[in-house]
């Protein structure tokens, strides 16, 4: 194949020295993609050329001949670069291929759609900022008209953060007879002592809303606090939030708190990347994020959620460096109730 292509090359060049037309200016440039296909490097190349010289003018100088030596020499460099070139664009094409599989299983990790409760209003919205998220929610089926929720932020991103995802979903659904939330994160943290790296850190807040008292139990596990809105008042409360992130240290004990809600009060619950979003150069913080609840909470729960983060996707100009999660529980009006 070489002295055919060598002849071809030959052919051509003393066509280009002779005529010197556009189209054999286009069959060079076709001729370069097809050794480039081939992989063919560029000393190679450059030794064709040198070989089809030579035959063409025998005549010229010595010095020429060995300037085409030292140049062979040199395109030995780039062609060595060229093919590490080649081989990391293959290896990321692999690793390119690997998280998009592990983004498809990481969503097959997430409920859905929230539950549907007769006297409940659930919205959910959870965005990553890459492809992959270090964002978690769920929710269990306490039996009794009761539901629990667990949301958690993995500090990380990547592959290992969807690794301790699918761990912490595992270690949720063996809990065949779920507890109360202090008991929960107890025994997932002892899931996560035994099995996470200690540069790893997971936080979470998990809570049970039984539905014929209408009260909300919850631990957490150093997770930002969320937000309880009381709708008689048209208040917000910052919801009480104490205890280690998951797996710090082993048989951690986590304290309950509850919540009465009365129709129309709501649970808010996020991640902290929603209150660490950047808005005009600040964190977006608590009270600004109540100011966004406000203006949405007329709305149904998964209306609102998505309102809210679009409007933080907006305000800061659609770049939003940690992964968003947004969860609504609100106890229906009478009227809704009817509708």
């Amino acid at each position: 194949m070489k002295e055919e292509m060598m002849e071809q090359y030959r052919e051509l060049l003393t066509s280009y020295l002779k005529d010197r037309r556009e189209d054999q200016l286009y069959a060079a440039q076709q001729m370069s993609k097809w050794m480039m296909e081939q992989k063919i490097p560029p000393e190679e190349m450059v030794s064709l050329h040198a070989e089809a010289v030579k035959r063409q003018m025998p005549d010229l100088p010595e010095e020429v001949h060995l300037s085409f030596d030292l140049l062979i020499e040199m395109m030995i460099g780039y062609g060595i670069a060229l093919r590490e070139h080649d081989s990391l664009i293959n290896k990321q094409k692999e690793l390119d291929y690997e998280i998009e599989v592990a983004v498809g299983m990481q969503q097959t990790l997430l409920p859905d759609a929230p539950p549907q409760l007769p006297q409940l209003d659930i919205g959910v919205i959870s965005v990553p900022a890459n492809r992959m998220s270090g964002d978690y929610y769920n929710f269990v089926n306490h039996g009794d008209s009761s539901i629990g929720v667990a949301l958690s932020d993995i500090i990380g991103k990547g592959i290992p953060a969807a690794l301790c995802m699918s761990m912490i979903k595992y270690a949720m659904d063996q809990l065949d007879n779920p507890s109360g939330p202090s008991e929960i994160l107890r025994r997932l943290n002892n899931v996560v002592e035994r099995n996470v790296d200690p540069s790893m850190f997971i936080t979470m807040v998990y809570g049970v809303y039984d539905s014929s008292r209408h009260t909300f139990r919850y631990a957490a596990a150093g997770h930002e606090p969320g937000i309880f809105y009381h709708a008689k008042k048209g208040s917000f409360k910052d919801m009480t939030t104490r205890g280690l992130v998951l797996g710090v240290t082993k048989d951690t004990r986590y304290r309950e708190y509850s919540l009465s809600l009365e129709p129309g009060d709501a649970i808010i619950l996020f991640s902290d990347g929603v209150t660490e979003a950047r808005i005009d150069g600040d964190f977006l913080g608590r009270d600004r994020l109540k100011e966004l609840l406000r203006a949405h909470l007329d709305q149904p729960a998964q209306q609102a959620v998505e309102a809210i983060y679009q409007n933080l996707y907006e305000r800061a100009k659609y770049n939003l460096k940690d992964d968003q999660t947004i969860l609504m529980i609100r106890r229906k009006n009478d009227r809704d109730l009817i509708v």
